[in-house]
């Protein structure tokens, strides 16, 4: 079987995902007959994919399972995003037409926040001395105006050589309407100069816009060699185990790529941890019938948050990748780099359980985004780590286990918690230690419901008429907090929490999008026009599932198109009706598409205008299903996974009130009967709180329903 292939129909195979994360990697086996084997391993950031093949080691030794049995692995990695962070990409250069060398320069012209003097604008990922220009020219209706100039594009190879460029990204004006000649040049460069990895915008993105297309190309090569030469390693050592399984890698829009198509374009999988668990909450939103939920997803390094409408995750076609609270908001722009790509409308803040804490400048209690990480990991973990986390506040609260974590596999020490929480943030503030941890935990909970309101209230949501599912290791010790800052009345939290956006990937089908500029007004464009176009969004999506085994019986076309009020620079995405499957459309059917438009206008800006609307582009999803994904309706979980202390604790569950004992319940006892808090339920992967006043009833899919008392309960 090649790399890149799938078996989507193959019955009763066991299946690997993986995640990894800033603190820990997540391994989770599947197999045939519904169990699953859980692992949690510290994060190795050297090298990422030593930490993922020692737990692989470790699910296949604990199940007994021979590692020729593996049919598929399902892998949501960080590889990108970190070598963006971390400014560790490829010396990358940029071939664009003259006259547009400072695109990525002059970006948007817009500031995140108004007031921000401190704010500076992220440096290009390319130096200007290795922007060099092309000549050569194409009208926006896609005519050519003056020739390519080959020549000219030979002297860029050279000198890009010479520089020692490791990736190139070619970007032409209105190669959306007519690539040939950012086709040619990148011909050209890949012929002068074989070693470098060049990109060419219209492959990865096909859409006007020129800074979000340059901004796009220009990060897929950035971070091209280091994704490509990641997978490459990962699949060699993945052999030498006798695992020759296909892997399959998370995209941002919460569906699976093949390796081959995740190592031409990782732009496509900057996104890639965090959608695992955004998909694997909407296949259990299926089963329990609950179409709209808030997805609070809170990990070691940072937490983030999603919302799950009509029973699909919400999508945006654009992102800002940066440092702090990474949103794909519509209405803070200028932040980050532009990433014009599917994805998760996902919040994320830098606050996890590593996150330290600490008083600014100002006396100010800080919490992230600067985390401990897995190594040393929080001052309780004794590896050497003296500042405080919210992992500690915990843990000096009394609502960790004082012992051990990850089911006895991690050595704890309260003592350490409490010194480190003393030192750097109670003696500065003068307060006492346990007040202190109070004050960590309160900060990191505002700073958590903050990406929500980002997903919710500045999309015009009311998170007060949806349920909180939470997951993540530190998602279940914080969701109850976090739910009645925003007034949620009903926490769901999903089985094996503290995995689940490793179990999550293994519910995902193969995604492939494609997209198509048109730029007419949509009653202009002729009908036969649109036709044509989804016929061949069609074929291209067909041919892709294909290539991944996915015959036509497995696969489902999902049209969209943008959308907006002509004169206006930004647009909507508006999902096509079923019906248009096919391929097929009419005058009536651009009506409804009109009518759509208005009303998901209406319903995220709070009007809709009498103005006439422009079609932009029309977009493919093609989706291929997998036969044995994971159902969660039919889990079945081992006694490790499930079991915990039994006893009671004292935990101090509100500041100046003195600690209450707290019943402590394995997870598994929850499906016996309701508990009352003040209790705190102990898995192998997470522990929940149940506060004063709260009630835990196990629900179906292995989930536990968390009922608040909130006021309006």
């Amino acid at each position: 079987m090649a790399a890149d292939e799938a078996t989507p129909g193959g019955e009763g195979r066991a299946r690997i995902g993986v995640d990894v994360g800033g603190t820990f990697t997540d391994i989770v086996l599947a197999l045939p007959d519904g169990r699953l084997v859980l692992n949690k391993t510290t994060t190795t950031p050297s090298d990422p994919g030593d930490g993922v093949l020692a737990g692989i080691d470790a699910v296949l030794a604990e199940a007994g399972t021979a590692p020729g049995a593996v049919a598929e692995i399902v892998h949501g990695t960080t590889v990108a995003s970190n070598t963006i962070l971390q400014k560790v990409g490829a010396r990358t250069g940029l071939l664009t037409t003259r006259g547009f060398r400072d695109v990525l320069e002059i970006g948007r012209i817009r500031t995140p926040g108004m007031f921000d003097l401190a704010w500076k604008k992220p440096e290009p990922l390319v130096p200007r001395r290795w922007r060099l220009e092309a000549v050569g020219r194409i009208a926006a209706d896609g005519t050519v105006v003056t020739a390519l100039d080959e020549a000219g594009v030979r002297a860029a190879a050279a000198r890009f050589r010479a520089e020692g460029v490791e990736a190139v990204a070619v970007c032409f004006i209105n190669s959306y309407a007519n690539a040939d000649h950012e086709r040619r040049a990148a011909e050209i460069l890949r012929e002068e100069a074989p070693e470098i990895l060049v990109t060419a915008s219209f492959e990865v993105l096909p859409e006007i816009k020129e800074y979000e297309r340059t901004s796009t190309a220009v990060v897929n090569a950035y971070i091209l060699p280091a994704m490509r030469g990641y997978l490459s390693r990962l699949g060699a050592r993945l052999a030498e185990r006798g695992i020759t399984a296909p892997v399959q890698v998370m995209a941002s829009n919460g569906g699976m790529v093949g390796i081959a198509t995740a190592g031409a374009k990782p732009v496509f999988a900057v996104g890639s941890g965090p959608a695992g668990g955004v998909t694997g909450a909407a296949r259990i939103g299926a089963t329990l019938a609950l179409r709209d939920i808030i997805v609070f997803d809170m990990g070691g390094t940072t937490a983030k948050a999603s919302i799950i409408e009509g029973g699909r995750p919400s999508l945006v076609t654009e992102y800002e990748f940066r440092d702090g609270i990474s949103s794909p908001s519509r209405f803070i722009k200028g932040a980050g780099y532009m990433l014009k790509v599917p994805a998760i409308d996902i919040a994320e803040v830098g606050s996890g359980g590593g996150s330290i804490a600490r008083i600014d400048a100002g006396g100010l209690l800080v919490v992230g985004p600067e985390s401990a990480g897995g190594d040393p990991g929080p001052a309780c973990y004794a590896r050497g780590n003296m500042r405080p986390t919210v992992t500690d506040a915990n843990m000096a609260l009394g609502l960790l286990n004082p012992t051990a974590l990850a089911g006895g596999s991690l050595r704890v020490d309260p003592a350490l918690a409490l010194a480190a929480i003393e030192r750097a943030v109670a003696r500065p503030l003068g307060i006492d230690a346990i007040e202190a941890a109070h004050g960590i935990r309160q900060v990191a909970n505002v700073s958590m419901a903050r990406a929500i309101r980002a997903v919710t209230v500045e999309r015009g949501r009311d998170p007060r008429d949806m349920v909180l599912m939470a997951f993540g290791g530190g998602g279940p010790l914080h969701a109850v907090d976090v739910a009645r800052l925003l007034e949620i009345r009903r926490v769901l939290v999903s089985p094996v929490s503290g995995v689940f956006s490793a179990a999550g990937m293994l519910s995902a089908e193969a995604e492939h999008s494609f997209v198509r500029a048109l730029l007419t007004p949509l009653d202009a464009v002729p009908v036969p026009q649109i036709a044509a176009v989804l016929a061949e969004l069609a074929a291209d999506g067909r041919r892709a599932l294909a290539s991944e085994g996915y015959g036509d019986d497995d696969a489902t076309l999902r049209f969209a198109a943008d959308l907006r009020y002509l004169g206006q620079s930004s647009e909507l995405t508006v999902p096509m009706p079923a019906a248009f499957d096919d391929a097929a459309f009419d005058d009536h059917g651009r009506a409804r598409l009109r009518e759509a438009f208005h009303a998901l206008y209406a319903e995220t800006f709070g009007y809709r205008a009498d103005e006439p609307v422009e079609l932009v582009n029309l977009r493919l999803t093609a989706v291929g299903t997998a036969r044995d994904r994971l159902d969660f309706g039919r889990l079945a979980l081992d006694a490790r996974a499930m079991a915990g202390e039994r006893g009671s604790r004292l935990v101090s569950f509100v500041r100046g009130a003195p600690p209450v004992a707290a019943r402590l319940v394995p997870r598994a006892a929850v499906a016996d009967a309701p508990v009352a808090g003040p209790a705190i339920i102990e898995s192998y992967d997470t522990t929940i709180v149940v506060p004063p006043g709260c009630t835990a009833r196990a629900a179906d899919a292995g989930c536990i329903a968390i009922d608040l008392d909130t006021p309006d309960a």
